[in-house]
C-alpha cells in the first residue's frame, strides 16, 4: 500500500528517473489516521433510552405446584411413602399406648418393673423418631426432584407468556422472606400466576388429578416447595 502511494506521488511532482522513484519508494510513508475514524472513536456512546415499563408478579413455586402435572407429581410421591407412613403411625400409637399404661399402672408395681417399661418405651420412641426423620428426609428429597422436573418446564411457559404479553419485568414473590420485593400492589391484573398455570395446563395436556386423601404425607413431612438452585431458571429477559 505505501509503495503505490509513493509512486503516485512521485509521478505527480514530475520525477522522471527510475532511481529517484526507487529512492522515494524505499522511504516509508508516515502512518496517518483518518479524521472520520478518529472522530468516531472520540464520540461518546448514546445514553440508554427509557422504555415504558410493564411489570408482572408471579408466585413461581406456587404456580408449579398448582399445575395439574405438579399436583399429580405430589400425589405420586405421597403414594410411594404411604406404607412407611402407616408403619410410623402404628409405632406411634404403640408408644402412646405404652405411656398411658405406665401412667395408669398400679402403685404395687415394683421400681424395677417400672424402670424396665420406661426403658422399653424410650427405645421405641427413639426408633419412632429415627424412622419418622428418615422417612421425612427421603420424602422431601423425592418431592424436590419431582418439583424440579416440573419447574423447568413451567419456566419455559413463563418466558413465553411474558414475551407474548410484552412484559418488561417479572418479579417472583414465591418466598417473601428471601424476596427482594419489599412491596407490591395487590392489583390482580399484574399477578400472572394463575394465567401461567392455565397456560401450562393447556400446553402439557395433563389432566387434573383426583383429590388426594388427607393422610397422604408422612408425619411431619410438610412439602418444602423451595426449588433447587438449578431447578428454577431465570424467567426474566
Amino acid at each position: 500500500m505505501n509503495r503505490n502511494l509513493v509512486l503516485v506521488s512521485a509521478l505527480g511532482v514530475g520525477l522522471s528517473t527510475a532511481a529517484a522513484m526507487a529512492q522515494t519508494a524505499a522511504t516509508p510513508a508516515p502512518a496517518t489516521t483518518s479524521a472520520p475514524a478518529a472522530a468516531a472513536a472520540n464520540t461518546p456512546p448514546p445514553p440508554p433510552q427509557a422504555v415504558p415499563a410493564k411489570i408482572a408478579l408471579i408466585a413461581f413455586e406456587q404456580a408449579v405446584m398448582a399445575t395439574n402435572e405438579g399436583q399429580r407429581a405430589v400425589q405420586e410421591v405421597s403414594k410411594k411413602y404411604e406404607p412407611k407412613k402407616q408403619q410410623i403411625d402404628s409405632l406411634n400409637q404403640e408408644v402412646e399406648s405404652l405411656k398411658k399404661q405406665l401412667q395408669s399402672s398400679p402403685t404395687t408395681m415394683t421400681d424395677e418393673e417400672r424402670a424396665n417399661r420406661t426403658r422399653s418405651i424410650d427405645a421405641k420412641e427413639k426408633q419412632l423418631n429415627r424412622d419418622a426423620e428418615d422417612a421425612n428426609n427421603a420424602y422431601q428429597a423425592d418431592l424436590q426432584e419431582a418439583y424440579g422436573k416440573v419447574a423447568r418446564k413451567v419456566s419455559a411457559t413463563v418466558q413465553s407468556y411474558v414475551q407474548q404479553n410484552g412484559y418488561t419485568l417479572l418479579l417472583d414473590v414465591s418466598n417473601q422472606q428471601s424476596s427482594n420485593v419489599m412491596w407490591a400492589s395487590q392489583n390482580p391484573n399484574i399477578d400472572i400466576t394463575m394465567a401461567v398455570v392455565q397456560a401450562y395446563n393447556a400446553s402439557s395436556g395433563v389432566t387434573a388429578p383426583p383429590p388426594s386423601a388427607p393422610s397422604a404425607t408422612p408425619p411431619s413431612a410438610t412439602p418444602r416447595r423451595t426449588a433447587p438452585a438449578t431447578a428454577h431458571p431465570s424467567t426474566t429477559k
